[in-house]
């Protein structure tokens, strides 16, 4: 299995700073987002949100908060959260109204800013560095379906999130 994936384009635009705190981020999988919104001053709240609302990120007060629903399984929380922290990189000047993501990851906002994050969740989540990494681990596997198994549950995404970052 060969990997075949760049950066998005919502990755090259950040600037250098932002870059650099997620790398520092990268290090190991799965990717530890909890110390990325940490270093970043924003808060995770686990909520009990609508069963069609998957999350959201709000400034109030200069703090801003991302919800996730604690309904949704592990895995989606875990691309939740990555899109709300693609939202506050990409999206900053929305946040004062908030940015409420439905299960199909769109909002109020255009369907173009909902894909941007999305591009920049997968970057954050699943690195070109780790899925690399992670293939070399796994070549031993005949069966693509086994690899794609391996590959989500050491990124500790869902197959169905691996297969759009891997097209």
């Amino acid at each position: 299995m060969k990997i075949n994936v760049t950066v998005s384009n919502e990755w090259n635009s950040l600037c250098s700073e932002y870059q650099q705190l997620l790398e520092t981020h990268q290090t190991t999988y799965p990717v530890q987002l909890g110390a990325i919104a940490k270093a970043l001053g924003i808060k995770i709240l686990s909520s009990t949100l609508r069963s069609d609302i998957s999350g959201e990120i709000r400034e109030t007060n200069g703090e801003v908060t991302i919800k996730v629903n604690r309904h949704d399984a592990k895995t989606r929380q875990r691309f939740t959260v990555a899109h709300e922290l693609a939202h506050y990189f990409l999206h900053r000047d929305l946040l004062k109204d908030g940015i409420v993501d439905d299960v199909l990851y769109r909002s109020s906002h255009s369907t173009y800013i909902e894909q941007e994050a999305n591009r920049l969740a997968a970057d954050i989540l699943m690195p070109i560095h780790l899925l690399n990494a992670l293939v070399l681990q796994c070549n031993h596997e005949k069966e693509t379906s086994r690899k794609i198994e391996y590959l989500a549950q050491e990124l500790n995404v869902s197959i169905t999130a691996l297969k759009i970052r891997l097209g």
